[in-house]
């Protein structure tokens, strides 16, 4: 895929409840798009056969780690419990454009899903169509649960998901690039303790111009601008939402913008086309213009496309915490994927079975191997013989402790939607901060919905 290397200028725009007729349309097209993906997997059968297993559906963004776990528990229940994958790739379908998918889709009360994954920040909002998993989940196997991992899958009390893989912010560097740099080894030691960004802007400034960026982080209009944001502002010692409130008028709130503007227009730490990037299309650019930090995911350390395309800038890729500001701790965004069952389901005993087998250590070692999910099982990290052919799990898991979740709050991914779309206005300086928070707190109070 050629990334284009102009921001993308193209943006959606807030309409006000009097658009909610055009936003069912949308909604119901993606609607329709998603049951026809149960037709396009052959041996899938709605009814079943009388005389063969259980079929089961699992909906996800079904990788080559997912189908290897599917494919095994398939083998190990063979005649009994079928696992029939519904692929939702996320070159497909946005994170925005499944969230709304499945809140559609279940609204039908349709029992044609039985297992479904969903961001952690969704499952207050999906809590009424998820099953309490209390009644099928042992006590054992609540107590391998990563704490990290499982905060957000209860509600009130009751564990209404249950944490496919963990996901922990993070950033990259080119080691071959650091080796060029004055000082290498003290910047070296520098990267791996989390650069301040005070240092990361003073190394812009001490590089000059360059056309090479420095740093390349997720800027389009989408959650994961969320994500930095909520950093910057948990090194403030603030947070988006307080006891279920936004608090976007606060000086913390317009200095993480101002930030995160700053860093784009100012000081050129990142180039101005991150104003239209997201996950993939970031790594892609990063490593096609020789960029020497990137803010990502785990993940990118095990991406076999970008491997095979980039291998040797790829090979020189290694992990280090996110920068954070100078006399603040530290803060890491959660994210992840988490297990929910249907409460529409006709064969939950069976899809019980599928969630435990995913929590399972074989499972969740598996899914690591296979494609660099990290594991929610505590087990997973004290087998010494296993950590010791991947020590880099110990890197990960020491930033847990430094880990922050965004809100909990059914509301939170309708504010999500919105503020997401004023902070990139800021970013691309068509908003001032203080405008773009202004607007941004307008339009949720005031209800509107955003067409994306």
């Amino acid at each position: 895929m050629q990334i284009d290397d102009q921001p993308n200028s193209s943006k959606k725009g807030l309409k006000l409840n009097s658009s909610q007729r055009l936003y069912a349309v949308i909604s119901s097209v993606l609607v329709v798009a998603f049951v026809l993906l149960f037709y396009a997997f052959p041996g899938y059968s709605p009814q079943g056969k009388a005389d063969g297993p259980v079929e089961i559906t699992f909906a996800d963004n079904i990788s080559q780690a997912h189908q290897e776990v599917i494919d095994l528990f398939n083998k190990e229940h063979k005649g009994k419990i079928r696992v029939v994958p519904v692929n939702l790739p996320f070159s497909r379908f946005s994170t925005d454009d499944r969230k709304e998918l499945l809140v559609r889709y279940f609204r039908s009360k349709s029992d044609r899903i039985d297992v479904f994954s969903v961001d952690p920040i969704w499952v207050p909002r999906f809590a009424r169509w998820g099953l309490s998993l209390g009644n099928y989940v042992t006590s054992d196997e609540i107590d391998s649960i990563s704490a990290y991992a499982s905060k957000p899958c209860y509600i009130d009390g009751n564990l209404i998901a249950a944490p496919l893989y963990v996901d922990v912010a993070v950033m990259f560097y080119r080691k071959d690039l650091v080796r060029r740099l004055p000082d290498a080894a003290v910047w070296t030691d520098r990267i791996k303790r989390s650069l301040t960004w005070q240092e990361m802007i003073a190394l812009e400034s001490k590089l000059g111009a360059r056309p090479e960026p420095l740093f390349v982080f997720q800027g389009d209009d989408y959650e994961g601008l969320i994500c930095s944001y909520t950093e910057i502002l948990a090194n403030l010692g603030s947070q988006i939402m307080e006891h279920g409130t936004p608090q976007l008028d606060t000086p913390q709130a317009e200095e993480a913008l101002q930030f995160l503007v700053d860093l784009v227009n100012k000081y050129h730490v990142s180039p101005e086309q991150v104003t239209g990037l997201r996950e993939d299309n970031s790594y892609e650019y990063y490593l096609r213009h020789n960029g020497l930090f990137l803010r990502g995911w785990p993940g990118f350390a095990r991406d076999k496309k970008l491997k095979k395309e980039f291998p040797e800038r790829y090979s020189e890729c290694a992990v280090a915490p996110l920068p954070h500001l100078g006399g603040t701790r530290p803060a890491y965004v959660f994210g992840g994927w988490d297990l929910m069952i249907s409460k529409f389901s006709q064969k939950v005993p069976e899809a019980a079975e599928f969630v435990r087998f995913l929590l399972s250590k074989k499972a969740q070692e598996i899914m690591y191997e296979a494609g660099g999910y990290l594991p929610s099982n505590e087990y997973v990290y004290s087998d010494s013989s296993f950590v010791k052919k991947h020590p880099e799990l110990l890197f990960y898991r020491g930033l847990f402790k430094d880990g922050i979740y965004r809100p909990f709050s059914e509301k939170y991914t309708s504010i999500s939607d919105v503020l997401s779309y004023y902070l990139n206005l800021a970013l691309r300086r068509e908003l001032t901060p203080k405008v773009a928070l202004e607007k941004a707190t307008a339009a949720i109070d005031s209800g509107s919905i955003l067409i994306k």
